[in-house]
């Protein structure tokens, strides 16, 4: 039945339509590429977190146009992987914005395939883990000070465990 068919192609194209407004508006950057490395998708979060429009990347070779020279090997080893069926989960790289600005990514690449299984391509879906990363530094860097802190003291400084061990000994205790 013809009515049938059309209602069933009319299900798919808004199933299709739902499914591009979720990763369009996603609260994580997810980007596309093609099996030769083109641009293929770019959502809203990636164009905040980028400072690159969509229209700019579209089509565009990720590799050779996005990712600063340093990282490339990297980069394309994690996107060659996925395009062999080998994904990657937890990848952290530094993204560039337009503007210069280095952002912490840290990015799942699965590999996309058409509806026959044949791999098209990637899909990378990330996390701006760049507080985070602020953050752990801040924290070493603290950790580092108040240990000079204590171990140049000009007064003997010593802590104990909850068993009276002694844990913590400086120079002037010594």
């Amino acid at each position: 039945d013809i009515t049938e068919k059309k209602q069933a192609e009319q299900a798919k194209t808004a199933l299709a339509d739902d499914l591009a407004r979720l990763i369009d508006t996603a609260n994580a950057p997810i980007f596309g590429i093609d099996i030769n490395g083109a641009v293929n998708e770019w959502n809203q979060m990636t164009v905040s977190l980028s400072g690159y429009s969509k229209e700019e990347v579209i089509g565009k070779n990720l590799l050779d146009d996005f990712i600063m020279p340093e990282y490339k090997a990297s980069v394309k080893e994690v996107l060659e992987n996925a395009l062999n069926g080998l994904e990657t989960a937890n990848y952290e790289f530094p993204l560039f914005t337009k503007h210069g600005t280095r952002r912490e990514i840290l990015l799942n690449a699965t590999t996309r395939r058409d509806a026959f299984g044949s791999i098209v391509g990637v899909v990378g879906v990330g996390q701006d883990i760049t507080e985070k990363k602020q953050a752990e530094r801040y924290q070493t860097a603290l950790a580092d000070d108040l240990a000079r802190l204590i171990d140049t003291a000009n007064a003997p400084i010593f802590g104990i465990d909850v068993n009276g061990n002694v844990n913590e000994w400086n120079q002037m205790a010594a």
